[in-house]
């Protein structure tokens, strides 16, 4: 099956490789040009030199007065030759990297539209691998396939050309055993496809494996999880290995098969070829010159040579498509659900929030939220708590619309979200996550994130509001201090204040509070809560908490489980029905007192 699938599928990625050139219609056609004249006057050399010999065959009678200017020719021919292949690399250089370009933009891009459920079921490293190492391999394939694939058909066809013009009879030696040439080339190239493809998948897995690996050393290391880790990694290279020998031993058979049956072909071209100088027409005139031989010979070379190098090609060919379709599998991947066309644009939402018969599973054996109920005021304050598993980031996921409701509907001032822009939907929430995330640069920029046109004093009253201001300023450049990839050497719990001033500094309608004060200190976390407070007055608010003492303000408090709203009151009536809640905060209260 995989034999038959393959050369389709090649075809189908080419096909769709050729839609991106259209963007470089003057590069491919000034290239096709130069590459033209490059192979035009290369095939033209070896006539001037047949000649050149013919003219210095008998010793004592060289012409120089004839060979001079064959000479001059020859140099002439061969500067332009240099020229036209500079400026065909050149080209060639500019398209491949641009498509290359416009590539990598596209799948960037489409990562922006991708449902996060795509995201959350892909290693983010095998998406990386995607976009940065299949494409640099695609590029190197494309850059080495597109002129020589091409200056080969062209020297194939020129020299056969020339052959038939000097003798048609050795000209149709040489015809004769091309096909074996050619069939060998192609049984075995046909068979590459899929060894590459699949050294493309295990090298996406690696990076993958890499990524995530780095990314928590401190866990890896904490837990002693180091010999194990690189017993996986030796597990995944190993594979790789094994099918990067598999693909290139088998792919490196095309390049010494036909050069084997190409040193035949040349074999008998010249045996018959100096037979027939030997002969001598009836006249006294040579029959086959040994000038023309030379020239024939060259011609013989040339036109086995294209052989040997497109064979080559085909396997980086082969390679740079099987990329090049893991590229395109990411850009072809369903996107999210656009916008209808008659989406509303909330500006200003009043802050109601309805769930009504809402129902939601991340995959359909397995249920999580049945049937959930619920209905939020205007500037409510909404706790959620319970077990882990029990639905409680889920329900944020599901007001943000990074996933749709299977059944039911959520309203936001009166409008179901699904009517409403994800932009300006989630432009009305403000969201502080457990898990923090900072870009590299300033701590000013990071803080500016929500509203880049913000002021100095307004990101320092943003900082001051989070409780942020004072280690700030005690960094070696205060606000202007640059940062690394999330956040470098600062603590958790810096991180995440920066988080807060950075929401702090948008005060958007309504706010989503997720274990936001998870890495706090409980000094800075009771001021932090202070400022929400304040910060959360007149803005509907959604606060998920595990921790049930930073709850207790909460005008409703859900209390789930197993995706359902077991209860729901404040914190005083729920502790006075002993329930759920009640044994949940009793728990908490007797291991923190304990």
């Amino acid at each position: 099956m995989k034999k038959s699938t393959s050369p389709k599928l090649s075809f189908s990625v080419l096909k769709r490789v050729f839609r991106y050139l259209r963007g470089y219609r003057v590069h491919l056609i000034l290239s096709l040009l130069f590459a033209a004249i490059s192979v035009a006057l290369t095939l033209y050399v070896p006539i001037l030199v047949g000649e050149a010999i013919d003219h210095a065959i008998e010793e004592g009678k060289v012409d120089f007065d004839a060979i001079l200017p064959i000479l001059w020719k020859i140099g002439i021919a061969v500067v332009i030759t240099a020229v036209s292949q500079w400026i065909m690399n050149v080209l060639g250089n500019s398209m491949t990297y641009g498509i290359v370009a416009r590539i990598r933009k596209d799948s960037f891009d489409h990562i922006q539209k991708l449902p996060l459920s795509y995201l959350d079921s892909h290693p983010t490293g095998e998406i990386i691998s995607r976009v940065i190492s299949d494409t640099d391999q695609f590029a190197e394939g494309v850059l080495l396939g597109f002129s020589q694939c091409f200056t080969g058909v062209i020297t194939i066809f020129g020299t056969l050309f020339f052959m038939l013009y000097i003798n048609w009879k050795i000209a149709l030696v040489v015809l004769l055993v091309t096909p074996l040439s050619i069939a060998v080339a192609s049984f075995i190239s046909s068979r590459t496809y899929t060894m590459f493809r699949k050294q493309a998948e295990i090298k996406g897995e690696q990076t993958a494996f890499m990524d995530e690996m780095v990314t928590h050393h401190k866990v890896v290391t904490a837990f002693g999880k180091r010999d194990s880790v690189s017993e996986q990694f030796e597990e995944i290279n190993a594979r790789l290995e094994k099918a990067a020998l598999r693909a290139t031993f088998f792919s490196s058979l095309t390049n010494p098969c036909t050069r084997f049956v190409n040193s035949m072909v040349y074999m008998g071209a010249t045996l018959f070829g100096a037979m027939l100088c030997l002969l001598t027409a009836p006249s006294g005139v040579a029959v086959f010159t040994v000038g023309q031989l030379t020239s024939f010979l060259a011609y013989a070379n040339q036109y086995t040579k294209p052989f040997n190098e497109i064979s080559g090609v085909i396997t980086e060919l082969q390679n740079a498509l099987a990329c090049a379709g893991r590229v395109f599998e990411l850009i072809d991947a369903p996107a999210e659900v656009p916008d209808p066309q008659d989406a509303v644009v909330m500006s200003e939402p009043d802050g109601s929030v309805v769930l009504s018969d809402v129902a939601f599973s991340y995959s359909p054996d397995r249920k999580l939220i049945e049937d959930l109920n619920l209905s939020v005021i205007p500037g409510q304050r909404v706790a959620i708590v319970g077990p882990t598993g029990c639905g409680k980031t889920t329900i944020i996921n599901l007001l943000m619309r990074f996933y749709d409701v299977d059944r039911g509907s959520i309203s936001v001032s009166g409008h179901d979200i699904r009517t409403i822009t994800r932009k300006s939907l989630r432009a009305s929430y403000g969201m502080v996550l457990q898990e923090t995330w900072l870009r590299a640069g300033t701590i000013k920029d990071n803080i500016r994130m929500g509203d880049p046109d913000a002021s100095d004093e307004d990101v320092i009253a943003a900082a001051k509001a989070a409780h942020a201001h004072g280690f700030i300023r005690r960094l070696p450049n205060g606000y202007d201090t640059v940062i690394g990839e999330d956040g470098g050497s600062l603590s958790q719990g810096q991180k995440q204040l920066l988080c807060i001033a950075r929401v702090m500094l948008v005060l958007p309608p309504m706010l989503i509070l997720d274990e936001a004060t998870s890495s706090i200190d409980t000094r800075t976390e009771m001021k932090i809560q202070q400022a929400f407070l304040q910060m959360m007055q007149g803005r509907t608010s959604f606060i998920v908490a595990h921790r049930l003492s930073t709850i207790k303000e909460a005008d409703v408090i859900l209390v789930m489980k197993d995706g359902k709203i077991m209860e729901q009151g404040s914190h005083s009536e729920l502790l006075q029905n002993r329930g759920f809640y009640y044994e949940l905060y009793n728990s908490q209260y007797i291991k923190a007192t304990s």
